[in-house]
């Protein structure tokens, strides 16, 4: 199981330059779990950039994902994760989600690079 972070679903929505380190894992979907927070960044971020319907249609390709909502042990978790590695709220939640459902978390986020059962893409 997969969990791809927001910054990867933005590669592969924009066919950024990481897009084909990508591609595979959207190939599976049925292998994907994807948090509610990344629908909410992901949501915020094509609002942002295009507008409201484009932002739902994003959200709508997520549920074909398993959407993982947070729940108090997730949040626990994330809270734990956050001070020991010094990730951000959102971060925290997204990595919690990947460790609490044993996916892993494939990303190109800087603040995920050397944890465990995290696939790191650099951007060059």
């Amino acid at each position: 199981m997969n969990l791809i972070d927001t910054c990867g679903w933005i590669e592969w929505l924009t066919d950024g330059v990481l897009v084909e380190n990508y591609a595979a894992y959207f190939d599976d979907v049925e292998s994907l779990i994807t948090p509610t927070s990344v629908q909410f960044e992901l949501y915020k971020w094509v609002s942002r950039y295009s507008d409201t319907e484009a932002a739902l249609k994003t959200v709508a390709l997520t549920e074909q994902s398993r959407v993982i909502p947070l729940s108090t042990s997730i949040a626990l978790l994330a809270a734990d994760l956050s001070m020991e590695h010094q990730l951000s709220f959102a971060d925290a939640i997204i990595y919690a989600s990947a460790r609490f459902h044993q996916a892993t978390l494939v990303t190109s986020d800087k603040h995920f690079e050397g944890l465990s059962n995290v696939i790191y893409f650099r951007k060059v």
